[in-house]
Parts: C-alpha cells; sequence; structure tokens
C-alpha cells in the first residue's frame, strides 16, 4: 500500500521514507511546509541537495554531518533528538500495547511503560528534558488528530478500581461492545477498571456472548492490578490473542497516573505527559457523547469539565452526556442534581441523562 502524505493546511507531514520518496518522485522541489519527523536521511544527500528547504521543520531525523549543515544554510529548522531518554519524543504515531509492554518477559518493572513513569517521576529532569516531554505530547497530539479524523468517537469513563470480577467490569464490557456494534468508536481513559472493560467489550464486538462471557470469566482469575501489575497484564495479553485483529478502541491514558497501568485492549494508545493535556484532550475527541459510569474524583472533574463545555457551547456544538447509576450519581456522589441545574439554566437538558442500564445508555446514544 502507498501512503501518501498528509497535508493540514499548508503543512505536509512526512513520517515514513516511504511518503518522502512519494514527493521527490513528483518532483517536488521545496519542502516549505513539510515537517519530516523521525526518519534516518542518511544516504539520501542527492534528494535532500536537490529541494529547497527553507521553511521546513526536521524533527529528530538522522542526517548524514554535510547534510545536516546544508539544511540549516539553506533555511531549515532541525530539532535533533535528545540524547539518554526512554522515549522518542518525536514520534510520528499512537503507541501500541505491545511498544508499551515490551520487556514485559522479564515482569512489569522492566517494561518500556514503566521506565517512562520512573523517568518522569524525577524531581528534576532538566529544561532539556521537559521540552522533549513537550515535544513528545505534540506529536502524540498530531498522531491522534490523524486518528480521529473519519471516526465519530464515544467516550466510556469510569472508575480504575473497578475489578474484573464484578458485574460493574461485565456492564462496561457489554457496553462497549454494543457500542463497537453499532458503528461507533469507543475511547476511554486508557486504564485499568471500567475503562479496560469498555475496550474489551470493543474490541471483542464480532464475537459471540459465549466467548465474550469466556473471556470474562478468564479476566477474572487476575482481577486487579494489585498485587501484580505483571500477573494482570498477561492474563490480558492471552485473552487479547484471542480476539478478533485490527478492531478500532482507543484509550488516551497518562504518565501522571502511571501506578495506574494501561489496559491491553485500547488497540490504539495516544499516552501523555501532561494530564491536562490529557484530560481536555479525552473529551474533545468524543464528538458522538460520553457514558459516565459510577466513578470518583477523575470522572467527577470528567463530568463537570464536560458539562462546562456543554454550558458554553452554541446549540449544534453540544455532545451527549449519559451517567451511568442512579443511585451513584444522586446519592453516593451526587453529581447529577448539580449538572441538571447547569443544563437548565443553559437550556441544554436535550443532551444530558441519567440511566440505571448500559442498554439504556446504548439507546440515548445510538437512537
Amino acid at each position: 500500500m502507498t501512503h501518501h502524505p498528509s497535508s493540514h493546511g499548508r503543512h505536509v507531514e512526512v513520517d515514513s521514507l516511504e511518503q518522502f520518496d512519494v514527493l521527490v518522485r513528483a518532483g517536488s522541489t521545496s519542502m516549505a511546509g513539510w515537517r519530516v519527523q523521525d526518519l534516518d536521511l542518511r544516504g539520501r544527500g542527492r534528494e535532500l541537495t536537490g529541494l529547497d528547504p527553507a521553511g521546513a521543520l526536521f524533527l529528530g531525523c538522522d542526517l548524514d554531518p554535510g547534510d545536516e549543515q546544508s539544511l540549516r544554510g539553506r533555511g531549515a529548522l532541525l530539532f535533533p533528538d535528545v540524547p539518554d531518554l526512554p522515549f522518542n519524543p518525536y514520534r510520528s504515531g499512537l503507541y501500541s500495547p505491545a511498544e508499551l509492554y515490551a520487556g514485559l518477559d522479564d515482569g512489569y518493572d522492566h517494561t518500556a511503560d514503566a521506565r517512562i513513569y520512573v523517568w518522569s517521576g524525577q524531581r528534576d529532569v532538566g529544561v532539556t528534558a521537559t521540552l522533549a516531554q513537550s515535544l513528545h505530547d505534540f506529536a502524540v497530539d498530531e498522531a491522534l488528530t490523524e486518528y480521529v479524523a473519519h471516526r465519530r468517537l464515544v467516550g466510556v469513563m469510569g472508575g480504575h478500581a473497578v475489578r474484573r470480577d464484578s458485574a460493574v467490569y461485565a456492564d462496561a464490557a457489554r457496553l462497549g461492545r454494543a457500542l463497537a456494534a453499532a458503528g461507533l468508536g469507543v475511547a476511554t481513559g486508557g486504564g485499568p477498571g471500567a475503562m479496560e472493560a469498555a475496550n474489551l467489550g470493543a474490541a471483542a464486538h464480532p464475537m459471540s456472548d459465549e466467548d465474550l462471557d469466556g473471556a470474562l470469566e478468564e479476566l477474572a482469575g487476575v482481577p486487579d492490578f494489585r498485587p501484580s501489575v505483571t500477573a494482570w497484564a498477561e492474563c490480558a495479553f492471552r485473552v487479547a490473542d484471542r480476539l478478533p485483529r485490527d478492531v478500532p478502541t482507543l484509550g488516551i491514558p497518562t504518565w501522571f497516573y502511571g501506578h495506574e497501568p494501561p489496559n491491553i485492549f485500547a488497540a490504539d494508545v495516544a499516552k501523555y505527559f501532561r494530564n491536562a493535556l490529557r484530560e481536555d484532550t479525552l473529551l474533545r475527541v468524543c464528538s458522538a457523547g460520553i457514558v459516565f459510569l459510577p466513578g470518583a474524583a477523575g470522572t467527577v472533574q470528567e463530568i463537570f469539565q464536560d458539562g462546562c463545555e456543554n454550558y458554553y457551547a452554541s446549540p449544534g456544538a453540544r455532545t451527549p452526556m449519559v451517567l451511568l447509576g442512579r443511585e451513584h450519581w444522586t446519592r453516593t456522589l451526587p453529581a447529577w442534581p448539580l449538572l441538571e441545574s447547569m443544563a437548565e439554566a443553559a437550556g441544554f437538558t436535550d443532551s444530558v441523562r441519567l440511566v440505571d442500564t448500559w442498554q439504556e445508555a446504548v439507546q440515548v446514544l445510538t437512537g
């Protein structure tokens, strides 16, 4: 398959050698507006010499010394690799579970995800490393923008502490499965608990009820990521091996909550360092609405952040909000009365619902 560079306005993102070669063969003479990201361009001096690089941006590319000097001298802007990082700040795509869990055979502490979390928790990482985090989050944001461009996503928010052997977990999986079967993409915060369940259900949506029940039963054998993330993740990978391939599901976690491991069933993972950016992004991409399962402080924050956006949005830009769990949201953590009052004051009561079952939630979002 031929991959063509994506163009956003006057910018052309070039994130593979194939894309670079396509542009050269097409007769390009100017690189103005090109953003060339994480490519090994050593040995391509002839092609680079034949292009005018003024206005081009090179992020973390490998270049022969003479080519690097030539590009700088002719007007290109180059950001070099940052040494001694456990991540690539110029990555060109989203993460996969296999990439984040590389090294799991030696235990979770040896995985890429765990090592990045430990690195990010250092008190003084320095200005250069802080800039690298920002560049990383920018790169992930760009990749996510491409991912969501032609998808209608429903968000499923809920607590990380929901155990795999609970009825709440099973219902969240069936919710994700029904939403995916209705043609909607399922996005979550990418963590364990209810988030994992929704991603699992979406990934398993072509499977039979019996097969999903079997997956839930196997996962219940390792019900929590405590005390062993390794055992929790290994169990999920065994289940994932039986799931259909190439079913798009999205997780948007953060290393700010790095003690909560990313779940295996989000096929595509947009993991950020900055939680504030991650929260805003998570709500923004859910263009088809959000279901809020019973949760704690993090889920309450998401409810009112989303409610605030609906409060100030024009009528045509509001998205549905479904709070699932009448007892939880009216008595345990009574977010519903306040949200309902906000909706009445700003005229978006049609966009908020309080339901008791996952079936009702699906009906609201697909009916």
